[in-house]
């Protein structure tokens, strides 16, 4: 076969397909448009309540507060498939801590597996540290909130426990688990908020553990095991936007929310 009638076979076959590759690219998803930033939404909503903790933004343009006075929520999980923004929650919790309080008013501590991901929020001064959940410091870290937890009966300062992927902890030692178990039962009544990610790929060894959870926050998730294991089956979280876009049950009903971009 000659180079010509080869090169004419290709184009006709292109010319052929050319309506259902046409068809395939109006099907894509356009980009979504950027978010407005943080420190934008912070403005626009100032001043907020000294006991509120910014989580996001309604469909309705309201705030999504949590009272850090009212331990009646109790700790909260964000529950999301990989590359759904359960760290970019945490991040954007952590940041709008620094916008919003003083640090003898609030503190957070973040615990993760990849601490290279919080650069961004390290020098924020609410920041007490940025633990590596394969390091000592971890469980240092979870013993000494517990013993401060443990003590605090009138402090009216809070502390909030990030903790980026619930299995991970799992594999700390006796002694950290334990201490971490007591935080998810009586801290936010002593002022420590455990604000916990957890991908449902991996929760069947940790399922003991989400018996903790009042409080859940929910991204994209796709498969539909993973939802009715979670209880969110009327969620429909495979239509939220991956990355941006959460849910958590409100009542009878759920509330779904936006998080801003984070400052740069």
């Amino acid at each position: 076969m000659t180079e010509i009638n080869r090169n004419a076979l290709m184009m006709e076959a292109l010319n052929e397909l050319k309506p259902e590759i046409d068809s395939h690219s109006a099907r894509q998803v356009q980009p979504r448009p950027t978010l407005p930033s943080l420190s934008d939404v912070l403005t626009g909503y100032s001043p907020m309540p000294p006991a509120a903790l910014f989580l996001g933004v309604a469909s309705d343009e309201l705030p999504v507060l949590l009272n850090l006075h009212d331990p009646v929520p109790g700790p909260i999980l964000i529950a999301a498939d990989p590359g759904a923004g359960k760290t970019a929650l945490l991040q954007t919790i952590a940041l709008a801590v620094g916008q919003m309080h003083q640090p003898e008013d609030l503190q957070f501590g973040a615990l993760t597996s990849h601490p290279d991901e919080w650069s961004r929020v390290e020098n924020t001064p609410n920041n007490v540290g940025i633990f590596p959940l394969y390091d000592q410091s971890a469980e240092d870290f979870i013993l000494s909130l517990a013993s401060w937890a443990h003590d605090n009966k009138t402090s009216e300062q809070s502390v909030l426990l990030l903790l980026d992927d619930l299995e991970a902890a799992s594999n700390l030692d006796f002694d950290a688990r334990q201490n971490l178990r007591w935080l998810l039962l009586r801290g936010p009544a002593r002022r420590v908020w455990p604000i916990i990610t957890l991908n449902p790929h991996r929760m069947e060894n940790i399922m003991p553990w989400l018996d903790a959870f009042r409080t859940r926050i929910f991204g994209t998730i796709q498969d539909p095991r993973h939802i009715k294991q979670l209880d969110a089956v009327s969620a429909e979280l495979d239509s939220l936007n991956s990355g941006s876009h959460f849910t958590l049950r409100e009542g009878e009903s759920w509330l779904r929310f936006w998080i801003p971009s984070i400052d740069y």
